[in-house]
């Protein structure tokens, strides 16, 4: 027998069988009254004549698409990809498909692609925000990642945390002299990162905080950070925001001539995949994706409800911020080769431009 067309009605089942299309339909979604024996036979059926559920009919019925969206900031970013990929497993294995929209960092963009995706009639959406942006309500279930600090965040790293695992990582390895790297004064993000970083600076110590966007503003983009400089000033560890920010710091040090780590360490943030592959390997903080993923996801579900119910029945719930019960997640310590105690023989404060023009 041919298979018959993936998505078309219960009807070729129920003929075969001999029953109702409404004993399939409940067979098939788990509902009603029907018999383990039957309900193997019509299981069995539907897989030999190559049965696929209609996702529109299912649609159409339960008011559910079975989607979610997800509205990064910026895809180009190393980092975003990491949370794609995580949402995408979250969501597969709660059932749901996802679609996913770039805010390219414009505010306004990411009003439209919120739009956009509210139009394709979502279940619910996941947003990584634009920095400084809050979500309004959208008129349907959503998820946000962002900080513990941002309003209606549902779920995210411990920002404040991971901030305080690379100071005590510094401070443990000897060094009081600190440049605090950031881009963008804005996001809440990096402000955790840095305020983290500041609460666990001992007494007596001395720091710096750089942000990249003010300083480009003034000098043009691509301007030197005036590390080498800091250097010579008796700066010994270099703390970035990201990964990014860290690689930028590290390729100024080392073309300036200032040897890493012996004469200065340099840290980042969110393990990218090149962190590790770079010389030397980067000393960095890594986020756990697939817990903030799961999280975000089983939050959203939740508040999207039970598509398996009568329409008359089903809870929908539209315009709510998820809300879960574990809002952040720690922030583990990744160290290799940029960091090194300056009391060790690796580390020298001496360097060669010591006192030149």
């Amino acid at each position: 027998m041919a298979p018959i067309r993936p998505g078309s009605n219960m009807t070729a089942i129920a003929s075969a069988l001999g029953v109702s299309a409404a004993t399939v339909s409940n067979a098939l979604s788990g509902k009603g009254r029907v018999s383990p024996e039957l309900g193997a036979r019509i299981r069995a059926k539907a897989e030999e004549l190559g049965y696929v559920p209609s996702v529109t009919a299912r649609a159409l019925r339960t008011g559910r698409s079975r989607v979610i969206g997800l509205v990064l900031p910026d895809i180009a970013n190393p980092l975003f990809p990491q949370i794609a990929q995580a949402i995408e497993n979250a969501a597969a294995d709660a059932g749901y498909g996802v679609l996913i929209a770039d805010s390219r960092g414009d505010s306004s963009m990411q009003t439209l692609a919120i739009q956009r995706l509210v139009e394709r009639q979502v279940d619910g959406i996941v947003i990584v925000p634009r920095l400084g942006t809050r979500i309004a309500d959208l008129g349907c279930p959503v998820a946000v990642i962002d900080s513990p600090s941002t309003p209606g965040n549902t779920v995210s790293s411990d920002h404040w945390q991971g901030g305080q695992v690379v100071a005590d990582h510094l401070v443990g390895l000897g060094h009081r002299n600190f440049v605090l790297i950031g881009a963008n004064p804005l996001s809440n993000v990096q402000n955790d990162r840095i305020g983290g970083m500041k609460s666990r600076l001992p007494k007596g110590s001395r720091f710096e905080t750089i942000w990249i966007e003010k300083l480009e503003a003034l000098a043009g983009a691509g301007c030197s950070l005036g590390l080498k400089q800091k250097v010579e000033l008796g700066f010994t560890a270099f703390a970035a925001t990201s990964d990014l920010h860290a690689l930028r710091a590290l390729t100024e040090l080392q073309q300036s001539g200032i040897r890493i780590p012996r004469q200065a360490s340099v840290t980042g943030f969110d393990d990218l995949v090149w962190s590790s592959v770079v010389s030397p390997g980067l000393t960095t903080v890594r986020q756990d994706m697939a817990a903030i993923a799961e999280i975000a996801v089983g939050a959203l579900v939740g508040v999207i409800g039970d598509d398996t119910a009568e329409p008359d029945a089903a809870t929908i719930t539209v315009g709510v911020t998820a809300v879960a019960k574990t809002d952040r997640v720690p922030m583990t310590l990744v160290a290799r080769q940029t960091t090194a105690s300056v009391s060790s023989p690796e580390f020298s404060p001496e360097s060669p431009s010591l006192g030149r023009e």
